[in-house]
């Protein structure tokens, strides 16, 4: 999957790695992000609540671009249960659309440690944007 659609800038400071896998047809998608210490806080070593929060929402965006490259998506509303700490390691989050609709799309998406443990889970209804 190409990702160039997404700002590179922004992609390196979110601690993005990459797309390990998408499936269009289900709209689903798995995206590695490495969590830098700059990104921490009690003594270096928890990840600050809005960078997982970033991590989920751009794990969604993969998952719409991946069932269509034409979309872009806005999120409407976004929620993030934080279940355990997140530490600095490396993070994959899988991210599936869970219904498609004509101008909104409803998601979810799971944050998981390397050891499979579950750090943190998001929904989200975001807008379909189409530029014509």
């Amino acid at each position: 999957m190409e990702i160039e659609k997404f700002p590179s800038a922004l992609m390196h400071t979110i601690g993005f790695s990459q797309v390990l896998r998408t499936d269009p047809e289900a709209g689903s998608a798995r995206v590695r992000f490495v969590a830098r210490p700059e990104f921490a806080h009690s003594n270096g070593t928890v990840v600050q609540g809005g960078l997982v929060t970033a991590w989920l929402d751009c794990s969604m965006a993969v998952a719409v671009h991946a069932k269509d490259p034409t979309a872009s998506l806005a999120s409407l509303e976004l929620k993030v249960s934080f279940l355990d700490r997140a530490e600095v390691t490396t993070f994959e989050a899988e991210a599936r659309i869970l219904r498609w609709g004509r101008s909104v799309v409803f998601l979810d998406a799971d944050l998981f440690a390397p050891e499979g443990r579950l750090i943190a889970r998001a929904s989200s209804t975001g807008k379909l944007v189409r530029r014509s």
